[in-house]
């Protein structure tokens, strides 16, 4: 299943290892080019995470990301966000990652090594739309300590689905609960759903993390 849907089934995939149409880009420049565009405050991109289970892999989690595409103004996202398979389509186990331009979707990454995520845990029948919802309060900048922020995961799995917000600063202790109650306001989270906070740092010490729940896969 590709990360990004097929428009005409006879289209040539010259880009197949990473799920690009390749007719998205011209698409893109035809509609950029009709009409004025409303840039976003951020510019972000979308990237993915898969392998087939059983198959073991030499490559490491950093080699494994790849990015799908970039966006910084309204036009733009609704283009790519359009072509975009929707959760419930793609395989077990396949993260997907929407994160401000310039940081990478890893806990290594500069903007991410001090900080931390938000996790809740989905029934695979509701998570694609509660990640929709998330999308679109991330990229219109509607969740509070919105500087803060610098992106979101949905990890898909066997059993069920999870999803994360990841911030720069662990240790604000204010931003972070902010941060939490801004997400079940905008994502109107039912009482019955527990959100667990978990520093980078904690999750690299006890290997009880995504990137160990992808490699048991």
């Amino acid at each position: 299943m590709e990360i990004i849907e097929k428009k005409e089934a006879d289209n040539n995939t010259n880009n197949t290892q990473t799920g690009v149409d390749s007719l998205d880009n011209k698409e893109f420049e035809e509609r950029r080019l009709k009409s004025p565009l409303h840039s976003l405050k951020h510019k972000f991109v979308f990237w993915y995470t898969r392998r087939t289970p059983g198959v073991r892999t030499q490559s490491s989690y950093e080699d494994n990301i790849k990015k799908i595409v970039d966006f910084s103004t309204v036009e733009g996202f609704w283009v790519c966000y359009c072509h975009l398979a929707r959760p419930s389509s793609l395989p077990s186990p396949t993260d997907l990652h929407l994160f401000k331009e310039g940081i990478r979707p890893l806990w290594e990454d500069s903007a991410n090594c001090n900080g931390g995520k938000w996790i809740i845990r989905f029934k695979k029948a509701v998570s694609g739309r509660f990640w929709e919802d998330l999308v679109l309060a991330l990229v219109g900048d509607q969740l509070d300590y919105g500087d803060n922020i610098c992106g979101a995961v949905l990890s898909i799995r066997f059993n069920e689905d999870i999803l994360s917000v990841w911030n720069r600063n662990s240790s604000d202790h204010q931003a972070v609960m902010a941060l939490r109650d801004s997400i079940k306001r905008h994502l109107k989270l039912p009482h019955s759903y527990v959100m667990e906070y978990k520093p980078h740092d904690a999750s690299l010490r006890d290997n009880s993390s995504y990137r160990n729940t992808w490699l048991r896969g």
